[in-house]
């Protein structure tokens, strides 16, 4: 079972930036896709970038140009890099490894956006 631990969330004022880290607790380079999705208080979750072995990206057309997915195998770690921060991106933000068919998920960092 992969074990994730997401880290570097925060509070920020409107266009200011963070990046988010998520370590996983095995090597990633068999996991794919590694995914950061995000959920606001009473909405659902929604994928906000996803970026697979051969590092194609996609992002929530929201974060496009704004946001930014690596990885880093030899760390074993996935990063949200998020620049130009605004009070709607204000969500729990969870990392997500997919292995075949399970998923597996961290236990989520805060990100809170202030106008």
């Amino acid at each position: 079972q992969v074990q994730l631990v997401e880290s570097g969330g925060g509070l920020v004022q409107a266009g200011g930036s963070l990046r988010l880290s998520c370590a996983a607790s095995e090597s990633i380079f068999s996991i794919n896709p590694m995914s950061w999705y995000r959920q606001a208080p009473g909405k659902q979750r929604e994928l906000v970038a996803r970026i697979t072995y051969g590092d194609s990206t996609i992002y929530l057309d929201s974060g496009k140009g704004r946001f930014t997915i690596s990885r880093d195998n030899a760390k074993n770690t996935v990063y949200l890099q998020m620049n130009n921060l605004k009070p709607e991106d204000t969500a729990v933000y969870y990392c997500a490894a997919q292995r075949g068919f399970t998923v597996y998920w961290g236990q989520g960092t805060q990100v809170t956006v202030s106008s």
